[in-house]
């Protein structure tokens, strides 16, 4: 194998951001103390890195509270957590047809066990979704929309400024899937009026997998119960959680290790800055989309227009005329480059743009990427075309 280019960072972000690795094992050398639960100096260092990767996430996303911040184990978790802890018997949600699994099925074995109701608003060929279809939908009874800020499937972002602007205006609580966009282009809860803001640490934040967040508004962190119950190091003369955040949302020991690396990333979008991320992965995109147009056979998914820098992220879907998308990434895997083939988690997106069941071989590039890299990887799809 000549090369390795690892076209899969939708996934997971990899190789993650410098010193990541190097902040967990100096964790974990330090004595790995947990926090509230010694008075000793361990300990006391282990609240203080938790408090500043709080600060930091609640900075990065301009969130409304410091103690809203809670972490989690990613996006689904934090999702479930806001969903079970939120949504009562009666009430209405609104998504959207590009959603991932994460969103889909605990709200689908909500509504199957009888406790809430949720629409679709249908979203285009190219994944926009018009905010007018989430209108359409309100009824009485809606408590909470949710929606992907970018599809996990063809990069387009949704309206979520759009969105947040209708949720105020009806007093509707608003929720986010922050997966895709989080770390490659700004997101402010304040401005973009969001409630409840779900974040993974291991795709566009470069942080290790394991660690997340839910951030919530001041609205949704009054409403909130836990998911999980247990111990917290705090109010322990208790039977029951404690009511103030984060304590209410987090039971048991956190991820403390991945929180430490979670913390070392932001460190590195911070001096990075996110615009230049942003700015480096458009230009990746623009290049791919614009080298495999010129491929005969290759039908690309979502929006294909190399100069439509701000609709999407880094990440882009297509298929081959006349070969299996398993086989075209089984074919590419063994000339060195890695995708992501099948549905994604996101089978309603598939069948929103046009490409289920098969699925699509799935493109993703992060911003240690350089568009040599990118030429490489179309250089060798072409290659697979003309020997097919």
């Amino acid at each position: 194998m000549s090369i390795f280019i690892n076209a899969d960072q939708a996934s997971t972000a990899s190789p993650k951001a410098p010193a990541v690795g190097e902040a967990m094992k100096n964790f974990i050398d330090a004595g790995a103390f947990n926090a509230s639960r010694g008075i000793y100096a361990g300990a006391f260092d282990t609240e203080a890195m938790l408090y500043r990767t709080r600060e930091q996430l609640c900075d990065l996303f301009d969130a409304p509270k410091i103690k809203n911040v809670t972490f989690t184990s990613g996006v689904t978790l934090a999702l479930n957590v806001l969903f079970y802890g939120i949504l009562q018997k009666g009430d209405h949600v609104i998504t959207s047809s590009m959603e991932h699994n994460a969103v889909m099925r605990p709200l689908t074995h909500l509504r199957d066990d009888g406790r809430i109701e949720f629409s679709l608003a249908a979203a285009d060929k190219q994944g926009r979704l018009d905010p007018e279809k989430i209108v359409e939908l309100i009824k009485p009874e809606t408590k909470l929309i949710v929606v992907t800020a970018a599809s996990n499937v063809v990069g387009t972002r949704l309206p979520i400024r759009e969105i947040g602007k209708i949720c105020q205006e009806k007093g509707i609580m608003f929720a986010v899937d922050s997966a895709q966009l989080a770390g490659t282009y700004p997101i402010s809860m304040r401005e973009e009026n969001i409630d409840a803001l779900t974040v993974t640490g291991h795709k566009g934040l470069m942080g290790p997998q394991g660690v997340g967040a839910l951030i919530l508004s001041d609205t949704a962190a009054d409403l909130i119960e836990p998911l999980v119950c247990g111990g917290t190091g705090s109010f322990s003369q208790l039977e029951t959680m404690p009511e103030p955040l984060p304590d209410r949302l987090e039971a048991g020991t956190l991820p403390l290790p991945a929180i430490a690396g979670l913390s070392a990333a932001l460190d590195w979008i911070e001096e990075t800055g996110i615009f230049d991320i942003h700015e480096h992965k458009a230009d990746l995109t623009a290049q791919f989309l614009r080298r495999i147009s010129e491929i005969p056979g290759v039908r690309i998914f979502g929006i294909s227009d190399p100069e439509e820098r701000e609709g999407r992220v880094a990440v882009v879907s297509l298929q081959l005329d006349g070969m299996d998308p398993a086989e075209l990434s089984q074919r590419l895997s063994e000339a060195g480059v890695l995708t992501r083939v099948g549905l994604h988690c996101a089978p309603r997106a598939h069948q929103t743009i046009g490409s289920y069941p098969q699925g699509t071989v799935r493109f993703s590039f992060a911003y240690n990427h350089s568009l040599s890299d990118v030429d490489k990887v179309a250089d060798i799809l072409k290659s697979i075309v003309e020997t097919a």
